[in-house]
């Protein structure tokens, strides 16, 4: 054994990108991340394609939070599990499935459009939200939620 290998951590496949440094949309579809995540370099292996094993432990391979544009030293916080960086990705995450939640109940329910649902949402929902989001990232993200929900149903 050479002593470089004592040096050298074991890794596995990347579970998130199944080793092919990127993440695609079946990649995102396996991981029920769909509204939440684009295509894009992977960020829980660094696009490397392969990760540390004791990785698999400490972040879930579908958190939502780790994504590739994040500031670098928010990536590794999160991977080192930071319970402060950890719970703003929960909250991020929570954020994020009750926008979801709000486009879908308004929009089968009220048969309201994108717009429309953006409308009600700045004026009644915003103040008390989270994070802020523009009016046109809103629109545009209530007419992702709005098609996938058709595709669903078809």
């Amino acid at each position: 054994m050479s002593i470089f290998n004592l040096f050298k951590r074991s890794t596995v496949k990347c579970p998130r990108c199944l080793g092919k440094r990127f993440v695609d949309w079946d990649d995102i579809r396996r991981l029920n991340r769909q509204l939440k995540w684009v295509p894009a370099p992977c960020a829980y292996c660094d696009a490397t394609g392969r990760v540390p094993k004791e990785m698999l432990s400490k972040v879930s391979v579908d958190c939502m939070y780790l994504t590739i544009d994040l500031p670098e030293s928010v990536i590794e916080k999160i991977k080192e599990g930071d319970p402060e960086t950890v719970e703003k990705g929960k909250l991020r995450e929570l954020f994020v499935d009750h926008l979801i939640q709000y486009s879908e109940h308004h929009h089968l329910t009220e048969n309201l459009d994108a717009e429309s649902i953006a409308n009600l949402y700045l004026k009644f929902e915003a103040e008390k939200a989270p994070f802020a989001v523009t009016k046109e990232e809103l629109i545009k993200y209530i007419q992702g939620v709005i098609e996938l929900k058709k595709t669903v149903i078809e």
